[in-house]
């Protein structure tokens, strides 16, 4: 192996941070999903139970919600705590990240409340031509 193919097998977490997709796609691809937003902004008054966020939420099913969960503790928006408890019981809160991003998050919610009425008429105008 020669040293140049030897130092490309090497890599630092600067290169593995630039080798990912386009940061904005990154992230918001993760967060822009159908449950993602609605289950960060149930968890910003405190901390919630599984089956608490998934009534506070309503119709999200139990498969959906723990794996929106999961990607989400993942990124590090949501911190899980299990308690060796019988029966086991597991609450999630916000990380500092998570609530970090309910201000950008609610001024997004708030824009696209006062734009939907605009975008949908746009959509019906495109569809009419």
């Amino acid at each position: 192996m020669s040293p140049s193919s030897a130092a490309t097998l090497v890599s630092s977490p600067l290169q593995e941070e630039f080798e990912q997709p386009c940061p904005i796609r990154d992230v918001l691809d993760r967060i822009g999903d159908q449950w993602s937003l609605l289950i960060l902004e149930s968890l910003a008054p405190g901390t919630l139970r599984f089956n608490e966020l998934g009534r506070e939420i309503g119709d999200i099913s139990r498969q959906m919600l723990s794996r929106t969960l999961k990607r989400l503790e993942t990124d590090g928006f949501v911190q899980r705590t299990l308690y060796a408890e019988v029966p086991p019981r597991v609450e999630y809160t916000l990380t500092e990240l998570g609530q970090s991003f309910l201000v950008p998050m609610r001024e997004l919610v708030k824009w696209a409340d006062v734009n939907h009425a605009r975008i949908c008429h746009a959509r019906r105008e495109s569809q009419a031509e």
